[in-house]
């Protein structure tokens, strides 16, 4: 015979979320390494390879400046918004790798 109060302990043992569901699951779940690329890593990847095809210019530095804004706000939007703390983390280390790169540190 089992009492409430057990019955409720053993339901919130099995909801309790172990240290691999935080950092690899999402709120429903789901195992979430990598996802469709959102606009602003679309656009800041779009604009670091135009680049690689532009002569140097006043064309070259505005895609260098939207390309840095545009993967400055995905690497934000990844630490502070991201589904699980894989996510969270790649936001971190894209965040300090943008800005190393662009501070020429690397």
């Amino acid at each position: 015979m089992s009492y409430p109060l057990n019955q409720d302990s053993e339901k919130l043992k099995a909801q309790e979320s172990t240290l691999f569901d935080r950092t690899f699951r999402d709120s429903s779940g789901n195992i979430v390494i990598a996802q469709a690329p959102n606009l602003p890593l679309l656009v800041g990847l779009t604009a670091t390879l135009l680049q690689f095809v532009l002569p140097s210019g006043n064309l070259l530095a505005g895609f260098d400046l939207v390309a840095f804004g545009a993967l400055f706000t995905w690497a934000w939007q990844e630490l502070f918004e991201g589904v699980n703390y894989f996510r969270r983390a790649l936001g971190l280390v894209a965040l300090v790798g943008i800005i190393a790169f662009r501070l020429h540190i690397v």
